[in-house]
């Protein structure tokens, strides 16, 4: 027979709270009671098992070694209790009312929405909640239970997905721009000295950033279609992924950079669910045909080959190359 556990749940939620939050005070404010309330939970966790979870060391309480075992456990025991109700919850409906997707700024728009209007045609009762994040913030919605799948740049610590797709980004300014008029190979030097325009993380922590800042002045915006505006009119220089920026280069608009070095880099995408093993319908075939039209768009560019009009760019891009190696044999 199954002995009853002696620590409840929200004993545990109150020693996890303040150890995550610093401070009995914060964790109180976390978790809507007050202070003696998660004080005297976090004591009954240690007289109920009988070990002592914080020491004091100067003026701040920290956690002893079986302290941290304890947090380790409790953290995968809420979190299972958690992923068990969504996944009941879940398991109780035919379909669900609201899917919730995050999807980070570099994928497709027109792609996403090509999937989202055939899962309109199978399900259209289903509200559909769309997140698009940027770096850490696609982490968070996961993370944080706010979406059932996500499209993200990089896997979440602790989370599995398939490699959905790779993104091919390309540096980029309007053609009148001084770094189009140098008439020569573009070097890292020389975009210090101009504006370069960034998307921020969404994240709340915004703890990732993109491969390289090194340029001296820079605006950094929220939104990508802003951000790509900014650079067709001469504003700044950035990377952008091809695909968004496809129509701007075939009018004109804008012209890749001839870098040295970094004129184009890639990304990888991946498709991640919040749960596997507790997702509903709706989440399942979303993902399907995601999945699908991915593969199918990807086949048709391999089979397309080089697209007309782009050519010429590689091979700028390539020539500036080889004169900057014979500059720098001269020299």
């Amino acid at each position: 027979m199954t002995a009853n556990p002696k620590v409840t749940l929200e004993q545990w939620q109150a020693l996890l709270a303040v150890v995550d939050k610093g401070s009995y005070a914060r964790a109180a404010e976390a978790l809507h009671k007050s202070q003696s309330a998660v004080t005297y939970a976090v004591q009954k966790v240690q007289s109920l098992l009988g070990v002592k979870a914080f020491e004091i060391r100067g003026r701040k309480a920290v956690l002893t070694e079986s302290g941290q075992v304890l947090y380790r456990r409790a953290r995968t025991l809420v979190e299972e209790s958690v992923a068990l109700e969504r996944g009941t919850a879940a398991m109780t409906a035919d379909w669900k009312p609201e899917m919730r997707l995050a999807v980070e700024g570099i994928f497709p728009t027109w792609l996403l929405l090509e999937c989202l209007a055939r899962f309109a045609q199978e399900r259209p009762e289903t509200r559909v909640e769309l997140y698009e994040t940027v770096l850490g913030g696609t982490d968070e919605a996961l993370t944080q239970g706010k979406v059932d799948l996500a499209i993200c740049a990089l896997l979440p610590a602790g989370y599995l997905g398939d490699l959905l797709m790779r993104v091919k980004f390309v540096a980029v300014a309007h053609p009148d721009h001084p770094l189009h008029r140098l008439g020569r190979a573009v070097t890292y030097r020389d975009l210090r000295h101009y504006r370069q325009l960034v998307i921020r993380d969404s994240g709340a922590q915004r703890s990732r950033t993109v491969s390289w800042l090194g340029a001296e002045q820079r605006w950094t915006v929220s939104n990508k279609a802003t951000s790509i505006r900014a650079a067709t009119m001469g504003l700044g220089f950035a990377w952008y992924p091809e695909d968004n920026i496809r129509d701007e280069l075939d009018g004109g608009r804008l012209k890749p950079l001839p870098l040295e070095e970094g004129a184009i880099r890639w990304a990888e995408l991946y498709l991640v669910f919040a749960d596997r093993d507790y997702a509903d319908r709706d989440t399942l075939r979303l993902a399907e045909i995601i999945r699908e039209s991915v593969a199918s768009e990807c086949s048709r560019q391999s089979a397309a080959g080089a697209e007309p009009g782009h050519a010429g760019d590689a091979e700028q891009v390539a020539g500036a190359r080889a004169a900057a190696r014979r500059r720098r044999k001269a020299e």
